[in-house]
């Protein structure tokens, strides 16, 4: 952990330099992140030891990935921290963003109610899960927001020429945190970033039923 601690204050201090080599008097910076990290937990972790060491105060956005792209092509945010690898590079391609780096790693699992009233548990990939899923019309609640969560589930369904739709298959709108307390209160399947999941692990009627499988890994990246 310290390791990563190391790394992570070092990409937000070069970042933070760049951003700001020509306002030495304006001392606060604002990144953009997704609603996911944080729920995680991590930057309440990270953020107090980069405040102390480097002086600048960081004002975090949480918002969707799509959001806090929007925010930084608009000029509203000095570092992003999103998960979204298409949408980050065609960020620094359309000259939005000097550069972008790996700089952690996530993936996403598939929760649902203990009964699994679906049977998925165990399945081979996301995507079978997904089917079955589709197959009984178990309720599933979607972020829908257009967050890098968002958009990745909705390849899954693309991926198997599902257009999920009906009373089955609810959009919330809202972030992953909210999501996923939907998603218990209504005994229902969703996809999560592994982080949020554990951060509210305690406060959820939901167990783990598809995870480590290749469709479902990612990497959350600048």
């Amino acid at each position: 952990m310290k390791r990563f601690t190391a790394l992570f204050l070092t990409f937000l201090f070069l970042f933070f330099a760049v951003s700001c080599k020509e306002n030495t008097k304006n001392r606060e910076i604002t990144l953009a992140t997704t609603t996911s990290t944080r729920d995680s937990g991590l930057l309440d972790y990270l953020l107090p030891q980069f405040e102390k060491e480097y002086g600048y105060k960081v004002n975090v956005v949480a918002v969707g990935t799509g959001q806090a792209i929007r925010l930084g092509m608009d000029g509203n945010a000095d570092v992003i921290l999103v998960h979204s690898r298409e949408d980050e590079e065609k960020f620094v391609r359309d000259g939005y963003g000097i550069e972008r780096f790996d700089v952690m790693y996530n993936d996403f699992i598939v929760l649902g109610p203990k009964d699994d009233s679906a049977q998925i548990k165990g399945f081979s990939s996301a995507s079978e899960a997904l089917k079955k899923i589709y197959s009984v019309k178990a309720e599933f609640i979607s972020r829908g927001d257009e967050s890098g969560t968002h958009k990745f589930e909705k390849k899954l369904w693309n991926k198997i020429g599902i257009e999920p739709k009906g009373d089955w298959y609810i959009k919330v709108g809202k972030g992953m945190s909210e999501t996923l307390l939907m998603a218990s209160e209504k005994g229902a399947y969703t996809i999560s970033d592994r982080a949020t999941y554990l951060a509210l692990k305690d406060k959820l009627e939901l167990e783990v039923l598809v995870e480590g499988k290749e469709d479902l890994k990612i990497n959350m990246e600048l």
